[in-house]
Parts: C-alpha cells; structure tokens; sequence
C-alpha cells in the first residue's frame, strides 16, 4: 500500500475594484517592517510565476483585509522580504532532498 500525503492549500477569493473575482492560493503570510503582508497565487490568467502581494490585516470582527502597497519604498521592503522567504524555503528543500537521497 503507498502511503501517499495530502494536503488542501488554503485559497481566497479577490474581489477586484473592476468586478471581477480571483481565486488566488495563499502562499505565505510574513512579515516586513512593521507590517504584514499576504503572497498570493492566482489561479488562472497569470503570467508564469506572478505572485500578489498585499499589505494584510484583521479586522475587529475576525475578517481578513487587504490593502495595495502604496509606495516604491514600501514595495522594495517587502519584496525583498518576501526574497529571502523563498530563498528559505530553497534551503529547506534542498536540505530535504539531501536527507532523501542518503
């Protein structure tokens, strides 16, 4: 019998300022400065690879809230965060793969 490992990744719907909805896989909650932030990944109609990042909160009643990143500044903050938790995650995996060829 293979034993084989499962897992659901938890989504969210976008609702867009156009009307438009997208479901988007969240990749990662971090965060950068004082900030934190959401990575998300669209699941269609993206070119390769784009991932959405938005400033992320909570509201009073426990609901999620978004918000654009308003500055250069505050972009290049959090994409270089969001740089070295990949880089992280890199490391974890080549570290894993390491273990199993042993």
């Amino acid at each position: 019998m293979d034993n084989e490992l499962t897992f659901e990744i938890p989504k969210i719907t976008l609702d867009l300022e156009d009307g438009e909805k997208v479901s988007c896989e969240i990749i990662a909650l971090f965060e950068a400065g004082d900030k934190d932030y959401i990575a998300l990944y669209p699941e269609k109609d993206v070119e390769d690879g784009e991932v959405l990042i938005y400033r992320y909160d909570v509201n009073e009643d426990g609901t999620p809230d978004l918000a654009n990143i308003e500055s250069d500044e505050e972009f290049e903050l959090v994409a270089q965060a969001f740089d070295e938790l990949q880089d992280e995650w890199e490391e974890e995996f080549d570290e894993e793969d390491e273990e199993v060829e042993e």
